[in-house]
């Protein structure tokens, strides 16, 4: 069996292919911003003229030091340019990460449920995937306990997570790190979606190792998914083979995705984007909680995950009837794991208000509470 046989699909796009013919479909399922990026990006666009080059592989140099800056001014982290590296959406940082650290048949644990792009890009590598279960007792975060009695050669978090929005607490985060550098795992931090916290700042993972992996991008808080932009921070010994591991894969970034993502760093544009997304939030959990268990409220990100279980106790056959009855399409939660998934589904709110309200209207009627 070819490796790539060993991939599962994203039942979601299915779900989105299926969508897209029903013009008055309501979208829960995209994780993608609707918002436009900040306006320096599209008067950047608009403007450019001439020739387009690559850059070197590690990327724009003036949008690393960008970056770097991004870093000391939210998080106070004094990170140099040099250890920074763009890359082809952050699918490309996940797949640069495993090809630097783990050798073919050494392990990575996960988080179940958790973004499924891990697992199957570690298949992809010969790597195998450990699931670790986790759920509403440590609010959806891996902590060290968990860890105890596997032999892992790295760890791969995601704050916040996706599906469920949850941010890992500064202590549990420090913790994970003393565990893994003690150990001599590697820990990736997944950091996509910060800016995009609702409650309190997220902390990075570099707060506390220098010897963590981070990766994050412009997808989600900068509001550029489709200019497959992404980032990763990594210790100055790897910075070589990164590069010619990038040199291989990816040549160079799009030019022209880096040139306009100088201008993404414009907090005040930002903070709004932050603030529509926290209304977007606080309408729809309270919405949703009197129809669905919803174990957590997420502290980021723009996703709920919620417990079907009082309907269902089939996430795919929920989610294809909500879409032919109702119109209404949410991602499965089998598309996250194997960890209770069957029970739940996850709501994005990537739609206005409006929408995310007509969506709320139309699940009521489906399950019979109007």
């Amino acid at each position: 069996m070819r490796r790539c046989d060993t991939l599962r699909p994203f039942i979601v796009m299915d779900i989105v292919r299926e969508a897209a013919g029903l013009p008055d479909a309501i979208h829960f399922e995209i994780g993608q911003p609707d918002l436009p990026p900040a306006p320096g990006v599209v008067r950047a666009l608009q403007h450019f003229r001439g020739h387009v080059p690559y850059t070197e592989s590690l990327g724009l140099y003036a949008l690393r030091e960008a970056i770097a800056k991004h870093y000391h001014d939210t998080y106070g982290l004094e990170i140099g340019p040099g250890r920074i590296a763009l890359t082809q959406g952050s699918s490309g940082a996940f797949l640069l990460a495993y090809a630097l650290t783990l050798d073919a048949g050494e392990t990575i644990a996960l988080s179940d449920p958790g973004y499924p792009c891990y697992r199957n890009l570690a298949r992809l590598l010969d790597i195998e995937p450990l699931a670790i279960g986790v759920d509403a007792a440590t609010d959806y975060q891996i902590t060290p306990d968990m860890l105890q009695n596997h032999e892992i050669r790295a760890l791969h978090i995601a704050s916040p997570v996706n599906p469920t929005g949850s941010c890992y607490s500064s202590a549990n985060l420090q913790a994970l790190c003393r565990h893994c550098d003690e150990r001599g795992i590697t820990l990736i931090s997944d950091e996509l979606y910060h800016g995009l916290t609702y409650d309190a700042p997220a902390q990075s993972a570099l707060a506390f190792s220098d010897d963590a992996i981070v990766i994050s991008g412009f997808s989600k808080y900068f509001c550029l998914p489709g200019f497959r932009l992404g980032w990763i921070i990594l210790p100055e010994t790897v910075m070589r083979r990164a590069e010619i591991v990038l040199q291989n894969m990816q040549i160079a970034p799009a030019t022209l995705s880096q040139e306009a993502a100088l201008h993404a760093f414009d907090p005040e544009y930002l903070a709004t984007v932050r603030e529509t997304f926290r209304t977007r939030r606080d309408y729809l959990y309270e919405a949703l909680t009197p129809l669905f268990d919803i174990p957590v409220k997420p502290d980021g990100a723009f996703y709920l995950w919620a417990d079907i279980s009082r309907y269902s106790d089939d996430s795919l056959t929920f989610a294809r009837e909500l879409l032919h009855q109702a119109h209404v399409a949410v991602t499965p939660g089998v598309d996250f794991g194997a960890n209770r998934t069957r029970r739940f589904v996850r709501f994005a709110f990537t739609r206005e208000l409006e929408h995310l309200q007509e969506g709320v209207r139309r699940i009521k009627r489906f399950l019979g509470k109007t």
